[in-house]
């Protein structure tokens, strides 16, 4: 029996914990042939893969040469599985310090440095600003310090671009940009498939 209690939590439950997935993990697909998630990753460890198999719940599509043997069989570890039954997107990023990072490509909104990233208030909170999306840039430290609590024009600074509310399409653009340290052979084609050819 599978750890995930419910169906849907089995389908888009997939491990954030890189130390889980240190030894063939499997790139999960929804029904379309599109990863479930750019952001973490969709990936499950090999157990998930050959449980979710032997329930029917997903097509292999690409193996490891790994294999794993029960007692009556060896199985080759799945590297890409495809899930039978479609499973609808989330339409409503959540509001999360990695997103953030993630929506502004890891990099200061003030002066682009990659480095040392914490975020910003662009209208700080001790003069009204709110904690959002449309209100908060990813900024380094040095930047961060030098803005302190003054408005932005007060502060010398200038914003690379204005700070926005980001849609799902928006995190799956930024997630191709930045893949997770170790990607698999098998699974390149299933995440650049559906990205604009250039001219």
């Amino acid at each position: 029996m599978l750890d995930h209690p419910t169906d849907t939590e089995f389908r888009t439950g997939f491990v954030r914990e890189p130390s889980a997935l240190k030894h063939c993990p499997a790139l999960v697909l929804n029904a379309d042939f599109r990863p479930l998630s750019y952001y973490p990753l969709s990936l499950w460890p090999w157990q998930d893969a050959i449980k979710a198999v032997f329930l029917d719940r997903v097509m292999i599509l690409a193996e490891y040469d790994e294999v794993v043997r029960s007692q009556r069989a060896a199985i080759r570890i799945p590297s890409v599985v495809v899930l039978k039954d479609y499973v609808r997107p989330q339409k409503r990023v959540a509001f999360t310090r990695f997103n953030l990072f993630l929506r502004d490509e890891f990099c200061c909104q003030y002066c682009g440095s990659r480095g040392d990233l914490t975020f910003d208030h662009v209208l700080p909170r001790s003069r009204g600003g709110v904690t959002s999306w449309e209100n908060v840039v990813a900024a380094c430290s040095p930047c961060n310090l030098k803005k302190a609590n003054k408005p932005l024009k007060q502060s010398g600074l200038s914003l690379r671009r204005p700070p926005f509310r980001p849609d799902v399409e928006d995190m799956q653009r930024a997630g191709r940009r930045f893949p997770p340290n170790h990607l698999h052979e098998s699974w390149v084609d299933f995440l650049y498939w559906d990205a604009e050819l250039e001219a």
